[in-house]
């Protein structure tokens, strides 16, 4: 079994469907690092000196290779990640993983499913 890492930074208010959505999709279970910042193509807006960001988290799914496509759309479409920019969400390829098997045995018959 292959797997890839989707890796999704979101604004804070969004989180908790993201992380539903992405586990109504395929997902086995996700990480969540919390206030995380970034910047995009705007520079940070500041107020007398204090930057104004909006706060967001770090989600780290780690999916079976046959769901992924679907679970990063669900995350694009829920975390309204299209148009204005409230966050990000890419996959990478897993070269390899350990702490997965019970995982496995379910994700299994799910993938045959899809299959």
């Amino acid at each position: 079994m292959h797997f890839k890492l989707i890796i999704a930074l979101i604004e804070d208010p969004h989180s908790d469907e993201v992380m539903k959505a992405a586990r109504d999709a395929g997902a086995t279970g996700a990480t969540l690092v919390s206030q995380a910042r970034g910047e995009g193509v705007e520079d940070s807006k500041t107020f007398f000196g204090l930057t104004l960001e909006k706060q967001c988290d770090m989600l780290l799914f780690l999916v079976e290779e046959h769901l992924a496509r679907t679970i990063l759309e669900t995350i694009k479409d829920v975390g309204k990640l299209e148009g204005k920019g409230h966050g990000i969400a890419f996959q990478i390829d897993v070269e390899d993983a350990v702490g997965v098997s019970h995982q496995m045995r379910v994700l299994a018959s799910r993938v045959e499913d899809e299959l």
